[in-house]
């Protein structure tokens, strides 16, 4: 790993740890930032997880008391999940890397669409929502959802996160704290077993995530710390940008 890269890489992962601790939309600079430095697409995309992971697992300890409640439901969306994000890995490592590139400008196009509208999701899902969810069948169906959910995760997972807020709209769950508190948990979990995936294919660039996990962790804390100072829907729509203008590059990449 050459010094430019090394710093382009640290910088890169501080601007996506605190646009995760803001907004959420980190991915959006860490996977191009990878892939930039001449990482191949699948093992950018295995470094990213790994470079991400840590700090989405340390986030979820703080929603112990928000979680408190949601045993019923939350083991079958964990089973579902841990499933899904292994197969998603393990079709994402059985993909050609070609393949793969040409799918990138598409998916990140797809899940900036589903950041930019995720409010509008979540408010037209909740009025919806029938409250029946949480019988058997109603959770036969979030587990299935959520299956499909994990599935991407383990592939891709940009986006995941609005997928897995109107999921839980359809639920009927009403706190934001316990959909956060949800999210949180379920994409760990998800990335947790891609992860596992990763590292038994040796698909990981170690240097460079190690690397981008003291970044990540360093701006994800200091963007923590500025949040309250920082107006979330300005953020939001600079990851907008940011989003477009990656999928552009890769369109224009992939052609």
């Amino acid at each position: 790993m050459l010094l430019h890269d090394a710093l382009f890489l640290f910088a890169a992962a501080l601007v996506a740890g605190a646009l995760n601790s803001v907004a959420g939309g980190g991915g959006f600079i860490a996977f191009p930032a990878l892939v930039m430095t001449g990482i191949p697409p699948i093992n950018a995309n295995a470094t990213n997880t790994a470079a991400l992971w840590p700090g989405t697992l340390a986030s979820t300890g703080a929603y112990r008391d928000a979680l408190a409640g949601t045993r019923k439901y939350i083991v079958p969306l964990v089973a579902s999940g841990m499933t899904g994000g292994l197969l998603g890995a393990v079709v994402l490592l059985k993909t050609p890397q070609r393949t793969f590139l040409q799918l990138v400008p598409w998916l990140m196009l797809s899940a900036t669409a589903l950041f930019a509208a995720s409010g509008h999701i979540v408010r037209l899902l909740r009025k919806w929502n029938t409250g029946k969810t949480h019988g058997s069948a109603g959770m036969i169906g979030a587990a299935a959802l959520q299956l499909v959910i994990a599935l991407y995760i383990g592939f891709f997972g940009a986006g995941a996160g609005i997928l897995m807020l109107a999921m839980f709209a359809l639920m009927g769950v009403e706190s934001i704290h316990t959909m956060n508190g949800l999210k949180t948990l379920l994409a760990s979990i998800c990335n947790g077993m891609a992860l596992l995936a990763f590292i038994v294919a040796r698909a990981i660039f170690w240097p460079q995530a190690l690397l981008m996990i003291l970044g990540a962790a360093i701006g994800g804390y200091y963007g923590a710390v500025y949040a309250q100072k920082i107006a979330p829907a300005q953020v939001r729509r600079l990851v907008i940008v940011i989003g477009l203008g990656m999928s552009a590059y890769f369109f224009i990449r992939g052609a």
